[in-house]
């Protein structure tokens, strides 16, 4: 399951836009630390195609593949030093595959900046990104110690030094782990360094911006080349508890033609190289999520690690394919249902069922 951590400073909107994109109604509040605990939200990745198989298939359930959100309380300058309880919190997101941090990018004097200065998201995303920066510096400084003394004995142990090393140089000169051309995930895998996952802007906008393309490019240009995407907590929380039919309309009347919801869920899926495969039949319908370029196999194992230890193929169906030709006995008929083998590379329309030896 895809976790996304959600970062930002007090009184950015993350709480408010949280509850807009988890259904849920945790306290959020004009002032810092409204939230204390990390809350997390788990919801559905809209896919329209699961309501069009379970019509086919008369299935009796339909299962969609899911984010997990989860929102810590709004960091401070000093966070990774304690400063509001800011270790605690930045702990909560060392999990998660990938980080949303939300940016403050809206005027309202109803709602007080963590400073009470003006509106300002350069210096804000500094903030934030300073206080992730000085977090991995702290945690690779702590595991230095253990490395020197195994450095001694083991070549192992002194290479992993030499790289967590020439690591906290580039973080001692303000680069966030992520801006560097590749990274040894075998190393690092254990440290849960937070710079080291992928960042995603939420921009947290009036309603005039989600439409104002030169605003966007301006606001863009301040995190350029991360992903950034513009979204207004406060229409967010307007759509919440609405049919998808009202949403959309309320949407368009804004100039908008997609929920918050299902622009954070792409561009993640986007940002970590993931995509969605497809299992239909009279039980279920099912989505599910594996990393672009994973073969059948691999794929087959996300179902359970049994079915890629004995796999031995899969029948695949285009989920265009499948809709036109009516059914899946149609489709066989026509010559677009095949078996593909271990090499095979999914794709994500594809409809599967898989055949394997337990």
């Amino acid at each position: 399951m895809l976790t996304i951590g959600i970062v930002g400073l007090p009184n950015v909107g993350k709480s408010t836009l949280f509850n807009a994109l988890t259904n849920n109604d945790i306290l959020a509040a004009n002032y810092p630390f409204a939230t204390i605990e990390p809350n997390t939200g788990i919801v559905p990745v809209p896919d329209s195609r699961l309501a069009e198989l379970q019509k086919m298939y008369s299935a009796d359930k339909v299962i969609p593949a899911s984010v997990t959100f989860v929102d810590i309380a709004g960091l401070v300058a000093g966070a990774s030093k304690g400063e509001g309880l800011g270790n605690k919190f930045l702990a909560n997101i060392r999990q998660c595959d990938a980080i949303v941090h939300i940016v403050r990018a809206f005027t309202d004097e109803g709602v007080l900046r963590h400073d009470e200065s003006s509106v300002n998201p350069k210096a804000d995303i500094e903030i934030i990104n300073t206080e992730l920066i000085l977090a991995d510096m702290q945690t690779i400084e702590n595991r230095l110690p253990k490395l020197q003394k195994e450095a001694k004995a083991k070549p192992a142990a002194r290479e992993q030094m030499g790289y967590l090393e020439s690591l906290l140089r580039h973080l001692e000169g303000g680069t966030p782990l992520s801006a560097l051309p590749s990274l040894d995930e075998e190393i690092i895998a254990d440290l849960h360094l937070l710079t080291a996952k992928p960042v995603i802007y939420a921009f947290n906008v009036d309603e005039e911006t989600l439409t104002n393309d030169t605003k966007q490019t301006e606001l863009s240009a301040l995190v350029a080349p991360a992903r950034t995407l513009f979204v207004s907590a406060k229409l967010e929380e307007e759509l919440k508890g609405l049919n998808l039919e009202d949403a959309m309309e309320l949407l368009e009347s804004y100039g908008v033609n997609e929920p918050g919801l299902h622009k954070m869920i792409r561009v993640a899926y986007d940002t970590l190289g993931l995509q969605s495969y497809l299992t239909a039949g009279p039980k279920e319908v099912r989505a599910w999520t594996i990393q672009q370029g994973f073969t059948a196999p691999q794929a087959a194992g996300v179902i359970h690690t049994d079915f890629e230890r004995g796999f031995i193929a899969a029948q695949i169906v285009d989920y265009d394919d499948l809709m036109s030709a009516g059914s899946e006995v149609a489709a066989k008929q026509q010559g677009k249902m095949r078996t593909e083998g271990k090499d095979y590379v999914m794709q994500p329309g594809d409809v599967v069922e898989f055949r394997f030896n337990v």
